[in-house]
């Protein structure tokens, strides 16, 4: 049976609407979200990620059992380019994505476990607390006057303490179900993987322990892309993927190429090679990753690798 892809374009008050076979568009108020999700029982709506503006939509489809798959908004409009598209409009981007649906047979997402979706919630406001923090310490740094110091030394013990508070909730969220309880300590049983890193694990990657191992380097912005043409080979480079979960496991591949016998093995026999420090710590959060995979799949503890006499 044929899908039917719905293409929604999500605005901050509202979504425009194109159904490929009525040919008809639609725009619909943030309030008319519940009526448009039961509608759409028996179709496959296609949207993008706009910085947050989709939840409330993605909420209401999922209320309403109707099925979506929620695409990169530069894959969207790199389809638009290919298919000589160049304007945008919001209607225009509803037709885009109707028309990449259909072209690229898009698939379902997974329903949203409502857990995870709080602890990304939780983590995104506790990086954005911690962004906080670390400009008022640049004030701090950059000003003599004492009443501006004060006043900076009393915001920063404010900020402190709504971080300390929000890794409370954490903490909370986590401890509250069984199988994140679990994953958990399976995650923290890997060195480098502290209570943060996890936390961001289990909230930004939900594939974890679903994937193969160059999807999820790839999902985690840690896959090296080729760059070659003709008789030029370019350099590998990473780019894309999820930011926050890069950024965590880099600073956990820094501390497990520490404790981890075969990973410290690895540092030292790329670093006599020559290889930059920032290209040893990604290949080593590649290494890391895929473990970590591997582990969450086989629903195991890490396992320190022996090395060869």
């Amino acid at each position: 049976m044929a899908e039917n892809y719905i293409g929604v374009d999500v605005a901050k008050d509202w979504i425009d609407v194109f159904d490929p076979e009525t040919g008809i568009g639609q725009r619909f108020r943030t309030c008319d979200l519940t009526t448009f999700a039961e509608g759409q029982s028996d179709k496959l709506v296609v949207l993008e990620a706009s910085g947050g503006y989709e939840r409330p939509l993605i909420a209401a489809l999922e209320a309403a059992g109707a099925r979506y798959v929620r695409v990169n908004p530069r894959h969207a409009r790199e389809f638009a380019r290919a298919t000589g598209k160049l304007a945008k409009t919001d209607r225009t981007d509803a037709r885009t994505l109707a028309a990449m649906g259909e072209a690229l047979k898009l698939k379902a997402d997974e329903p949203a476990c409502p857990a995870r979706t709080r602890l990304a919630a939780l983590n995104a406001r506790r990086d954005a607390l911690k962004a906080h923090v670390k400009k008022e310490k640049t004030r701090l740094q950059q000003t003599s006057d004492a009443w501006i110091r004060a006043d900076i030394k009393s915001l920063l013990a404010v900020l402190e303490r709504r971080v300390l508070k929000v890794e409370a909730e954490i903490a909370s969220e986590i401890k509250a179900n069984e199988d994140l309880t679990r994953l958990d300590a399976q995650l923290q049983s890997a060195p480098g993987i502290g209570k943060i890193v996890s936390a961001v694990l289990i909230g930004k990657l939900p594939e974890l322990g679903h994937a193969n191992r160059r999807q999820i380097a790839s999902l985690a912005g840690l896959a090296p892309h080729a760059h070659d043409s003709g008789y030029m080979r370019g350099k590998r480079r990473i780019w894309g993927g999820r930011k926050e979960v890069k950024s965590a496991l880099y600073i956990a591949a820094f501390i497990a190429s520490r404790k981890d016998p075969e990973m410290m093995a690895e540092r030292v026999r790329m670093r006599e090679a020559g290889k930059p420090f920032k290209v040893i710590t990604i290949a080593l959060a590649r290494k890391l990753l895929t473990r970590l995979n591997t582990m969450v799949k086989e629903q195991r503890n890490y396992r320190f690798e022996t090395l060869a006499c």
